[in-house]
Parts: C-alpha cells; structure tokens; sequence
C-alpha cells in the first residue's frame, strides 16, 4: 500500500522546504542503520523517510506528488531512491553533518595543487592624533612564509610526492557497515591522496619556514577604532606555487584627553572666565589644526554650543573635513582675596538695584509652588 510521504515525515502539506529537512534529518538518526545494527524495521523506517524526503524535497518531484500522487510520480519515471549508495550520494551533505562522513562513491576533491597562505590579522594601536592626521609605522611580524629550498611543495629538491598507500590517491578510505558503504578522510594523506617519503630538510615536508619580516604601514588621515587596512601578499606564505594569503591591520585609536570624536565631528569642552563669558570676549580655541579664533558673545552661559566649520576630522571617502563643536565651561573664580569679594558684593548689590534677580526669584517661586501644590 502507498505511503503517504507527509504522514512518514510528520509534517503538514504546508510545511517549508526547512521544516521538511530538518523532519528528515530527526528521522534520518534515529533510525540510522549505525544506530540500529541488525534491526529491519528500523532499516525499512529508514527507507521510507528517505524516499519521502527526496520527493519533498525536490520542487518537481513535490508538484507531481502533490497533484497526482503515487501513480503521477511512477508515469514520470520516479522508482525509489534506489540503493544505499544513491541515498547517500544523493543526500551526502545531510548525513555528512549528522555522522561526520560523506557518502560512498564521492571522494573528497585531493588537495595536490597549488595551497594558497592563510590571511593574517594585525592589531595595531595609535594616538589618537595619529588617527586624525595620518601616520606611517613599521611592525615586525612573525609569519610562516614559503620555503624557497622546495618552493613550497615539501619535498627534498629532486624528489617528488608519491600516490598514499593507504587510499591509492583518492584521499578517502571506504569501510562497509550494514548495506552501507561509507566513506573518510584517509588518516595518513590527510585527505590529499599523496605523501612526501623525502622531506625538505629546511621545511621538513611544510613547505613553510617561520620568518621574521617588517612590514610598512600607511595610515590614512582620518581612521578610527575598528578600521582595517589590507595588504596583499603580506600574509602567510602559499605552497606548491599557491599564492600568499593578506594582511589585515585592524586599528585601536587612543583616546585623547580633551578632544573627543563622533564620525567626522570633533568635539571639546573650552573653558572660559566667568568675566569673559559676562562681557564676551574673542578667544583662542585649540583644534586638531592649531588655534582657532572663537568670538564668544556677552552673556554666554556654560553649555553653550558653538560649530567652527571645517575643523574637524579628514573625510575617508573624500568627502572633506567635517566640523568642531566647542561646548563652553564658565568658570567661576576661587581662593577670592578680600578685595575681589568686596567687588563682587557690589556687583551683586548693583544688580539687584537694576532686577536682575526678579527672573531669579520669580522662577524659584514658580518652582515652589508647584512642589507645593502637588503635597
């Protein structure tokens, strides 16, 4: 009698391609002929999800199924997943992550060509002055570069790489368990169907020396935490003729005491005279430039914000500089001489003669009042 293919899944006729999979793969190990030696209805269980699986997963297949059912699937030629070894053939990558091994008849591509070097991270950290303007450094890096005795290949110069005995090339050895025929990386080529018998003596069979070598960097202006520079070729060296891996920089910018950075804006805190910022004055302000003019109008209080266009950090897509916001600090004056109060005292005097503290008093009393009203 047919089966129905939803049903041996147990999943809806709605399900996901991802939903379809992942109830295969469930039903896949636990009734995984490894897991149940010498157990035919766990073989035939295992049989079914299967074929129900390759027909769900598979768009045409599915249509066909769907509309006309088992008979649909016979009159456009489908039979059956076929034997052991088309099942993994064909679901290889499933089994691959559930069991750790491919399927039979589908060796692992061999890796005698060319092997090229691996990349390599560099961190690297800078003032944040450095970061602004630009700089250039030079690191020492201890890399495993290509051993020039063998170029790379392993071999002692004059003799070659022989077939691995293990495997006879095919970089995987077959084992058979149940009616399955399964397949690993050969435990002595490592996959790569061929062994050195003769070493390079330098590399002894690596094809790599570990090498010391300075390296030049270029920073541009403008770079922040986070940034990364890639160097080509400056990575770990390739074998049998592969090329080199790259170089990556990855930056780590200092943090500067009185400048602070978001993107291309610079941002700082000046401090400024309680009697400057009362009268206004016209001050030098410190950027990433140098000193810069700041015409600070009377009556300026702390928190004030002032944009000086242009004086902020170097675009690194070309986009110019960007701007320098300065926030104000009045600073009100300690460690008073005698004199000084007394002037102080008649200021104080001379502005409340003129209600300059009515604004004062008047919003405390607001305040108050609602506090009050709310009790």
């Amino acid at each position: 009698m047919s089966i129905d293919y939803y049903e041996v899944l147990g999943v809806d006729r709605s399900a996901s391609a991802s939903e379809i999979k992942k109830a295969y793969r469930k039903l896949a190990m636990k009734y995984h002929p490894d897991r149940n030696p010498d157990d035919k209805k766990a073989e035939d269980n295992f049989k079914a999800c299967t074929e129900a699986y390759e027909v769900l997963s598979d768009q045409r297949k599915k249509e066909i199924y769907d509309t006309y059912g088992h008979d649909g699937l016979k009159n456009s030629g489908y039979s059956g997943p076929g034997s052991a070894e088309d099942i993994f053939s064909s679901f290889g990558d499933i089994f691959g992550d559930l069991f750790g091994f491919g399927g039979g008849g589908r060796a692992r591509a061999r890796r005698d060509g060319p092997i090229p070097g691996n990349d390599l991270r560099y961190d690297v950290e800078i003032s944040f002055m450095d970061a602004v303007h630009g700089t250039s450094k030079e690191v020492q890096l201890t890399r495993k570069d290509t051993c020039w005795t063998c170029e790379g290949t392993g071999n002692r110069p004059g003799s070659q790489r022989q077939t691995c005995p293990s495997c006879n090339g095919r970089g995987q050895v077959v084992r058979s368990q149940g009616f399955f025929q399964m397949s690993s990386t050969c435990p002595q080529c490592h996959g790569e169907g061929t062994i050195i018998t003769d070493p390079c003596n330098d590399c002894h069979g690596m094809g790599l020396v570990e090498k010391t070598k300075k390296v030049a960097l270029k920073i541009p202006a403008g770079v922040d935490t986070g940034a990364r520079m890639r160097l080509r070729g400056e990575g770990e060296g390739g074998r049998r003729g592969g090329s080199s891996g790259d170089l990556y920089v990855v930056i780590h910018v200092v943090e500067h005491e009185f400048f602070k950075r978001d993107g291309d804006t610079i941002y700082c805190k000046f401090p400024i005279p309680m009697v400057k910022a009362a009268l206004g004055a016209t001050v030098e302000v410190p950027t990433i430039y140098g000193k810069k003019s700041l015409k600070v109008p009377a009556g300026s209080q702390s928190g004030t914000l002032f944009t000086i266009r242009g004086e902020g950090v170097t675009n690194l897509r070309g986009h110019g500089k960007g701007d320098m916001v300065v926030e104000l600090q009045v600073l009100t004056p300690t460690n008073l001489c005698e004199e000084q109060k007394k002037v102080l005292k008649e200021f104080d005097t001379l502005c409340e003669q003129h209600g300059q503290h009515k604004d004062e008093e008047g919003f405390f009393k607001k305040l108050f009042n609602e506090v009050m009203g709310r009790n």
